[in-house]
C-alpha cells in the first residue's frame, strides 16, 4: 500500500477543500471525533465561525486489538444539546467507516440531523459501499500518516 506522509501545509490544503464545500450557515453544531478529527474540526469551525463545538470519542477495539461487537462511545454528547441540531461531524479519514456510520446513526438517534465531512475519503476500504461521508477533501487509497499521528512524535521533541 501506498504511504502517504502529510505536512501542516497539506492540511491546510485539504481543509481549505473541505471548507469551501461547506455553507456555515446549515450546521448549528460541529462534533469532532476524537482523536484524528479534533484538528479538522477545530480548523473547520474556525473558518466557518461555528462556536459550538462537540467531540464524540468511540472505540471498536479494546486492549490488544480485540473487536468488540458494537461501538462504545467513551463520550459522547448528551441528546439534549443534539435534538433539532445540524451537525457536522468532522474527522480525519473515513477508512472502513465504522467510526463516521457510528457517530452518524448516534447523532440522529438523539434527533439531530447529521452531516459527515473528512480530510480523506478511502472508498475501496469502506465497509459501507452504499454510504459515503457527505463531503471529502480528497479521495485515495493511500496509507495516509496525519503531522499529528504518533508515528510521528519524534518529530515532536528530544
Amino acid at each position: 500500500m501506498n504511504k502517504v506522509i502529510l505536512d501542516w501545509n497539506d492540511i491546510t490544503r485539504l481543509a481549505g477543500k473541505l471548507i469551501a464545500q461547506l455553507n456555515p450557515e446549515d450546521y448549528d453544531v460541529v462534533l469532532a471525533v476524537t482523536r484524528g478529527g479534533m484538528i479538522p474540526g477545530a480548523l473547520v469551525s474556525e473558518a466557518m465561525d461555528l462556536r459550538n463545538v462537540m467531540t464524540a470519542a468511540v472505540m471498536f477495539y479494546q486492549g490488544e486489538q480485540q473487536a468488540l461487537e458494537e461501538p462504545h462511545f467513551l463520550q459522547f454528547p448528551g441528546d439534549a444539546l443534539l435534538i433539532g441540531k445540524r451537525v457536522l461531524i468532522v474527522d480525519d479519514v473515513w477508512d472502513s467507516g465504522k467510526t463516521a456510520m457510528a457517530v452518524r446513526e448516534r447523532v440522529a438517534q438523539a434527533g439531530g440531523v447529521p452531516t459527515v465531512a473528512v480530510l480523506h475519503y478511502k472508498p475501496k476500504f469502506s465497509r459501507f459501499p452504499e454510504e459515503a461521508p457527505d463531503f471529502y477533501g480528497e479521495e485515495t487509497d493511500a496509507w495516509i500518516v496525519y503531522p499529528w499521528d504518533p508515528e510521528r512524535s519524534r518529530e515532536w521533541g528530544p
